[in-house]
């Protein structure tokens, strides 16, 4: 595997290593007359750090020359060294105001979201016996952000990156306040998680963020799907061309998921029952944690829609049922 790819003068590509399936993360470097431009500089791990200084000092880059570390979205994979890096070159973070909030939720003083996380689960039928580790898993992920970064807030319109301008535009559903940013002229898109070749990315459903987190990326696929877009640089796996068809994929393959977890529903389930039928039951305790929020996600679509209802909206355990059943 290559960890650098030199795409053009301006792109360099730098696969930053992972303690997960998915083994890497895309960072990229663009270079610019002002410095270089850091978009998503991986997880906060010492092979992270190892990788970062060898990459820089093969390639001719001291801290100094790093003018500002731009995130397209505030998930751990992309997010965690953004702290580390702004102690090295004193460049400021550039992070959506929503994607800010939810660093608050998630890695703020009090982290409220793992509480309302494991509650939401317990509604939807997790095991009481496993909340022990899902907590523990939870609680893993802050040392994999830290040092927290000083954020200055990134809003849509145009942002410089490197030499060109692009245009950051928020794109909900694989996470509140994701950004993309995109380059008219050249027909170039840093898509970050919203749109990923070979892969679907998780849309999960987390409280107190998106009400309706599946419908909300399917309308930001068809919107996004009518742009021009020769080369696309994601967050996983290698840039590709074929965009707008990959994103037409995306939105056929969750109306496929949406009708077979409807087919399911001929008899009350509760989430992590239709988590456990679609996804299988070996997944460790980091993918179950995404596979039971995706599959929630998809039931309050489902349930959106109609095509499905909660037994007992008023009942502590959330169960639903196909609306034809009924």
């Amino acid at each position: 595997m290559n960890v650098v790819t030199i795409h053009t003068d301006a792109i360099i590509q730098v696969k930053v290593p992972l303690p997960f399936p998915l083994r890497w993360v895309n960072a990229y470097l663009i270079r610019g007359s002002r410095g270089y431009t850091v978009i998503d500089p991986g997880l906060h791990t010492p092979e992270a750090e190892a990788l970062w200084e060898q990459v820089l000092q093969e390639q001719g880059i001291a801290f100094e020359h790093v003018e500002q570390i731009v995130l397209t979205h505030h998930h751990p994979d992309h997010y965690g060294m953004a702290g580390w890096f702004q102690e090295r070159t004193g460049a400021p973070v550039l992070l959506s105001e929503t994607g800010y909030a939810q660093v608050q939720l998630l890695w703020g003083a009090e982290q409220p979201m793992s509480q309302l996380l494991l509650e939401l689960f317990t509604r939807h039928g997790f095991p009481a016996a496993e909340l022990d580790e899902m907590t523990k898993h939870m609680v893993s992920f802050v040392e994999l952000v830290s040092p927290q970064p000083q954020v200055t807030l990134l809003r849509e319109g145009p942002v410089r990156l490197g030499d060109r301008v692009y245009e950051a535009i928020e794109t909900p559903g694989h996470a509140a306040g994701h950004l993309v940013f995109y380059d008219a002229e050249a027909q170039v898109m840093f898509c970050g998680d919203h749109v990923l070749p070979q892969i679907s990315p998780n849309v999960s459903f987390l409280p107190q963020v998106e009400e309706n987190p599946l419908g909300a990326y399917l309308h930001s696929l068809q919107e996004i799907g009518r742009l021009e877009v020769k080369m696309a640089y994601p967050g996983h796996r290698e840039p590709w061309q074929g965009f707008s068809a990959r994103a037409s994929e995306l939105v056929r393959h969750h109306h496929e998921r949406l009708a077979l977890m409807e087919g399911q529903l001929s008899a009350p389930q509760s989430a992590y029952e239709v988590c456990r039928a679609t996804f299988g039951d070996r997944l460790s305790m980091h993918q179950m944690r995404f596979a039971l929020s995706e599959t929630i996600a998809h039931l309050i679509l489902l349930e959106a829609e109609g095509r499905i209802q909660q037994v007992d909206p008023e009942a502590d355990r959330v169960y639903y049922v196909a609306a034809a059943s009924q």
